[in-house]
């Protein structure tokens, strides 16, 4: 295209520009009347200033000594970041662009034809404008992301404030004390609530991907959950399912205000997958662990516990005192005859008759005492739950 066409071309296109750019903000108006438009200190719209600095921008890159057209200064990334302020979706935004490319697009091509521009000429500008306008779009899409990160960082901030609150242990009810964090992230309070703890897997692992209404917070060393109406069917499986390759705990279901309690059970159950004692790999109930949760705790306890109360085996060799302790948990555990016991241990009836006997000898009374044979069943438990063999280790007697 000679120099002289195209100087012409971009000084009627520059002529021209104030009002083209409120021909495409009247018919955005018409074609969008849902945006939000805002205005600057003159009250003129911002984005009327947007689409001029536009068209006077990529005009001057029409001049041969143009290396590359100039880009508005940060109006198309605020206008981005608004949307994504708004909580909008960047497809309105760009359709927006569209319009008001083809609006601007038909005005050159008439200020082409007035001047003579051939028409494959005027397809080589067309071209360059493609390529100015994709260059407006990634301005936005950059203005957009940015404003929706920086909101998903406000919400998780808020989303760890209201966690910490319910989990302080400080509110009768939290629901009124956090009302306005829950709100902030649009978290309705349940009535009852379950606290998990999910323990990072040794390779790097997806982070699962919950529900809504489930809370989590990945920031802490150990990533907490709050699960609202766990008794609902299918809940902890959805959870359990969204967080395999994870290990962890999900605690009982208690009412709001004692979230904390659910916390300490999901703590306490972690503490046992951490030592072994609860297999890894998935997340726990720690309702399915009621046994070993209130037991493994306190094995210091039982322990002292037993050296008092199997007193009687420290009297006899050891095989014969681990032989004797099988039996006697046997029997409390049944209540049964010498013949149940004995399909129990896999041991002849008579065997079992002769064992029995030894028992009474060597307890006597305390075997008809309610409380000392819960007591005995409690310390001859211990060890089978931390993985000793059911005869072969009883603490501390032999």
């Amino acid at each position: 295209m000679p120099t002289s066409q195209v100087e012409r071309f971009a000084a009627s296109a520059l002529a021209e520009s104030a009002g083209l750019a409120e021909t495409i903000l009247r018919a955005v108006r018409s074609r969008f009347p849902q945006l939000r438009l805002v205005e600057d200190e003159s009250g003129e719209p911002k984005a009327l200033t947007g689409i001029r600095d536009a068209i006077e921008g990529f005009v001057p890159h029409l001049a041969p000594e143009e290396a590359a057209p100039r880009m508005p200064s940060g109006a198309f990334q605020e206008f981005g970041r608004g949307e994504g302020l708004g909580g909008r979706s960047l497809d309105v935004l760009q359709a927006v662009y569209r319009l008001g490319f083809r609006l601007a697009w038909r005005r050159f091509t008439e200020i082409g034809q007035r001047i003579g521009i051939a028409a494959p000429a005027m397809y080589e500008l067309a071209e360059t404008g493609f390529t100015y306008l994709e260059g407006l779009v990634e301005q936005s899409v950059r203005g957009y992301a940015g404003a929706v990160a920086g909101q998903e960082g406000e919400r998780l901030r808020w989303r760890r404030k209201l966690i910490d609150g319910l989990l302080s242990g400080r509110h009768s009810d939290p629901a009124t004390a956090l009302a306005e964090l829950s709100t902030r992230v649009a978290w309705e309070m349940p009535e009852t609530v379950a606290v998990g703890l999910l323990i990072p897997p040794a390779r790097e692992a997806v982070t699962p991907a919950l529900g809504r209404g489930i809370l989590l917070d990945m920031e802490s060393e150990q990533p907490r959950v709050l699960v609202p109406a766990p008794e609902e069917a299918g809940r902890v499986d959805h959870i359990r399912r969204a967080a395999v390759g994870w290990s962890g705990a999900i605690g009982p279901a208690v009412p709001l205000a004692d979230a904390r309690a659910s916390l300490r059970w999901a703590e306490s159950a972690v503490r046992l997958i951490q030592d072994g004692f609860l297999p890894r790999g998935e997340v726990q109930r720690c309702t399915d662990h009621a046994e070993e949760l209130i037991l493994l705790p306190s094995s210091g306890l039982l322990d002292e516990t037993a050296l008092r109360l199997l007193t009687p085996l420290r009297g006899v060799g050891p095989a014969r005192a681990r032989r004797l302790a099988g039996t006697l948990l046997a029997w409390i555990e049944t209540s049964g005859s010498a013949t149940d016991i004995a399909d129990r241990l896999g041991v002849h009836p008579q065997t079992a008759r002769y064992r029995l006997r030894q028992i009474r000898e060597l307890w006597g009374d305390d075997l008809d005492d309610a409380d000392r044979r819960f007591e005995m069943l409690l310390v001859l438990r211990s060890p089978r739950l931390r993985g000793m063999i059911f005869e072969g280790d009883v603490p501390r007697t032999a």
